[in-house]
């Protein structure tokens, strides 16, 4: 029912940023909650960011600050901006959606934050 795509992770330096990016296709309603999640070996998936279609934006406390949730000009699509990378940032990230029924999760895209 929904295909989501992320890109944008890579290899970057402590310090450096990334710009992450996500979009939905299929059945999409106007009412969404869209965010990225990460998982890191060994740990569990955590939330990092989220937007409502309304523009109101939830951060994890490890990354208020440095990253930055937005939404594209449609319902569907929504970016991550990483800045003040961190090694402790080093996940893969995935995108979600969240409307009726059940969240829609994106294949993941890798970060790493290395020197």
């Amino acid at each position: 029912q929904v295909d989501i795509v992320e890109s944008g992770g890579g290899l970057v330096q402590p310090g450096g940023s990334l710009r992450l990016s996500c979009a939905a296709a299929g059945t999409i309603f106007s009412y969404n909650i869209m965010g990225w999640y990460r998982q890191a070996p060994g740990k569990e998936r955590e939330l990092v960011a989220t937007i409502t279609s309304g523009g109101t934006t939830t951060y994890a406390d490890s990354v208020k600050g440095r990253f930055t949730i937005s939404r594209g000009n449609t319902t569907n699509a929504v970016s991550l901006q990483m800045d003040s990378l961190k090694p402790e940032d080093t996940a893969v990230y995935y995108c979600m959606l969240r409307q009726r029924g059940p969240d829609y999760w994106g294949q993941g895209t890798q970060v790493t934050v290395s020197s």
